[in-house]
């Protein structure tokens, strides 16, 4: 069985790499196929806040136990993501997202392996995209799998819950976390729908922390790090093993990594490359100057 993606208790430590520029990495890439692993650092720009951020704030994800267990945990969530996925849909890729599309369309890029769950990667225009985690914009019945839009439950939740949305306020003064949950204070009132097929517990088509990532999907995302001669991680703590592994891989096989991201990560011992910074602009010169 895949290792769960959950909550750790791993504490960063500075790790020395030697080589830690953009001048670094295009020397080390050059002339390489690129696998790209990117996390939510990579939609910060977009408006989307990360998980594990230098200045983002403390958080603590629902586990799937959590929202399966228990008719309050869901009601709650299924409240706060009704604010938060209206914020989400309406988000618009950035210059990250774009560099991305040019590497692919340059035939640098084989592919992208996303942590992220808020399909920018497919709206700037990306082709060949494994959303690890799932995708915001799908619900899943867990009873008898029929799979609906996000959109159409919204218009169902709106009719079962009345001048909710206008009950909270500005979603502009709400935090929003990378999955569309939404930080409210009051839920008790939020009335969640069941399943208009069987009448099960609907869960958004999006893997939970305490949750296997399913098998294929993992599968076909080792494949493209095996067929890539490098990997190039963007905007990832790496803090959960569900990414970390593929870092590891590439690494086990003497291959590149070049690791972009703000403050430390789980993998900075694997890289060849860690670059301190944003990734729109470092994503940008890459897109430039390789290929």
């Amino acid at each position: 069985m895949f290792p769960q993606a959950r909550p750790t208790t791993w504490q960063p430590e500075p790790v020395e790499v030697a080589r830690t520029t953009v001048d670094d990495a295009v020397e080390v890439l050059g002339g390489l196929s690129l696998a790209a692993l990117t996390g939510a650092g990579v939609s910060t720009d977009s408006g989307i806040p990360d998980y594990r951020g230098p200045d983002s704030p403390p958080r603590t994800p629902m586990t799937y136990q959590q929202f399966v267990g228990d008719e309050d945990f869901r009601r709650h969530y299924w409240a706060r993501n009704h604010v938060g996925w209206r914020y989400v849909n309406r988000t618009l890729p950035n210059a990250g997202h774009r560099a991305l599309v040019r590497l692919e369309e340059k035939g640098v890029l084989a592919g992208i392996i996303t942590q992220n769950v808020d399909l920018l990667h497919e709206d700037a225009g990306s082709r060949n995209v494994i959303d690890l985690h799932g995708r915001y914009d799908r619900v899943i019945c867990l009873t008898c799998g029929r799979v609906i839009s996000r959109s159409h439950l919204a218009e169902r939740l709106d009719a079962l819950n009345p001048g909710f949305l206008e009950s909270v306020g500005d979603v502009a003064d709400i935090e929003i976390a990378p999955d569309a949950d939404a930080v409210i204070e009051s839920t008790a009132h939020f009335t969640p729908a069941p399943c208009e097929f069987c009448g099960g517990v609907l869960k958004p088509e999006i893997v939970y922390f305490g949750e296997n990532v399913p098998r294929e999907r993992v599968e076909r995302a080792f494949a493209m790090v095996d067929g890539a001669d490098a990997l190039l991680v963007a905007g990832s703590s790496l803090t959960v093993m569900s990414g970390l592994r593929f870092v590891r891989r590439a690494a086990e096989a003497g291959k590149p990594v070049v690791i972009v991201n703000r403050g430390i990560t789980r993998g900075d011992r694997y890289a060849t490359v860690k670059i301190d910074a944003g990734t729109s602009d470092v994503l940008t010169e890459l897109a430039d100057r390789l290929g």
